[in-house]
């Protein structure tokens, strides 16, 4: 059964970044061991590599899978908002972005201040799309729901976020 939207709203992700939806399929995200579940901490040196994403699905359904930062350059001050991390088109389900196509290499959170969202947003999508994306000219205010839009990828079928906060230097592995 696919997650609840309730902690996507409890963490004003419905509303900044997306609508509300009802999610179709399942989407596992890992740091090393660590399952990312909504509203979770990871520290950003854990978070150095792109995570291991499992899609569920068919491998004739192809998945759009899109990672922003709705919080840059700070919670209190998102001017940046979106800062798009990484972007991934025509994922064959049941598979991992390793299997799609990259459109924008993925880059690690580096929250300046305070605490930040990530969120992974997976959309189906209706035919094979890699032809049609170019890489934004710039990660700054990306917006997942324009990029949703001009792709016909409608509502997301998945998402989970997980928060993040600069680490002291003395304590970073």
């Amino acid at each position: 059964m696919a997650a609840s939207v309730d902690p996507l709203v409890v963490g004003r992700v419905i509303g900044d970044v997306l609508d509300m939806y009802i999610p179709t399929a399942n989407m596992s995200v890992y740091f090393g061991p660590k399952h990312i579940t909504n509203g979770c901490e990871i520290k950003p040196s854990a978070a150095v590599n792109p995570p291991k994403v499992i899609i569920s699905g068919n491998s004739d359904e192809l998945y759009t899978l899109v990672m922003t930062d709705p919080d840059a350059p700070s919670p209190s001050e998102p001017n940046m908002r979106e800062w798009v991390h990484w972007i991934v088109v025509d994922i064959p389900g049941g598979t991992n972005p390793s299997k799609g196509k990259e459109i924008l290499p993925y880059m690690e959170p580096r929250p300046p201040v305070g605490i930040h969202r990530y969120i992974f947003v997976l959309f189906r999508q209706s035919s094979p799309v890699g032809l049609m994306v170019q890489q934004p000219p710039s990660r700054v205010n990306f917006s997942t729901r324009m990029f949703a839009g001009h792709l016909d990828l409608g509502l997301p079928v998945a998402t989970v976020y997980f928060n993040a906060q600069k680490e002291p230097a003395s304590r970073r592995r």
